[in-house]
Formats: C-alpha cells, sequence, structure tokens
C-alpha cells in the first residue's frame, strides 16, 4: 500500500506553515494603490492671495468695581452708592451693547445676606458677566 494521506486507517496532522501567499498578494496591491496615489496628493492649486494690512481691534470690555465693606456700604466704582440706586445703575449697565463686566470685591466680614441681595440685582438687571474679586494667600 502507498503512502496516501487520506487513507482511511491512518490520522493527518493540521498544517503547522502559515501560508504567506495572500498575505503578499494584498500587501503588493497596497503598495502599487499608494504609488499611484501620492503623487496626487500633494499636487496643489497655486493662488495669488490679496494681502491686507489692518490691525485687529483691541477693544477692552468695561469693567465695573463694585465694592462692599464690612459694614455693608456699596461702592461703584470707587463711588459711594445707596443700595435703591444700585438696581438702576446695574440696569443700565446691562442695557448697553457691551455690557460691562461687574467684579464685586467684598470684605471678608461682610455679612452673607448683603451679596446675595447684591447678586440677585444683578440677575434681576440682566447683568451675563459676574465674578468675584479675591487676594491670594502670601
Amino acid at each position: 500500500m502507498g503512502q496516501n494521506p487520506f487513507s482511511a486507517g491512518e490520522h493527518t496532522q493540521p498544517m503547522s506553515e502559515i501560508n504567506t501567499t495572500p498575505l503578499v498578494d494584498v500587501m503588493l496591491v497596497l503598495l502599487v494603490i499608494f504609488i499611484i496615489t501620492a503623487p496626487l496628493l500633494t499636487h496643489a492649486v497655486k493662488i495669488d492671495l490679496p494681502q491686507a494690512t489692518s490691525q485687529p481691534l483691541e477693544e477692552k470690555p468695561e469693567v465695573i468695581d463694585l465694592a462692599v465693606d464690612a459694614d455693608g456700604k456699596l461702592f461703584w466704582n470707587d463711588r459711594e452708592i445707596q443700595a435703591e440706586a444700585l438696581s438702576t445703575q446695574m440696569a443700565e449697565a446691562a442695557a448697553k451693547q457691551n455690557q460691562p463686566e461687574l467684579q464685586i470685591r467684598a470684605d471678608k466680614n461682610t455679612r452673607y445676606q448683603v451679596l446675595a441681595e447684591v447678586l440677585a440685582k444683578a440677575q434681576t438687571a440682566g447683568m451675563k458677566k459676574v465674578g468675584f474679586v479675591s487676594q491670594p494667600q502670601p
């Protein structure tokens, strides 16, 4: 009898070698595609663009400094203001085209109720940019 691997009495083992022919075929096809398309990717259209000599407008936003001391007194840009007039001042500032930023500086001993009232008036007036100013610890 011959050495027929498909005979009924013999057991065949699986092939232990990797067939690399399909891998090489795919790599060669990809290589050819990239060789053809690479010169097309570097092609650019040359355009003579106009030159402009304008400078950007650097418009600094207006800042309103609202200081609150320990006694609850209010200072609008370093001028003392009454609590009743604060709402109208904030409404006028909120109505401007470029709304200014409201920066609140409060003494560390200021009562929270005073700050809550100031924030409520700013929200009612429509102030969008409100921030607190503090000093860093040394």
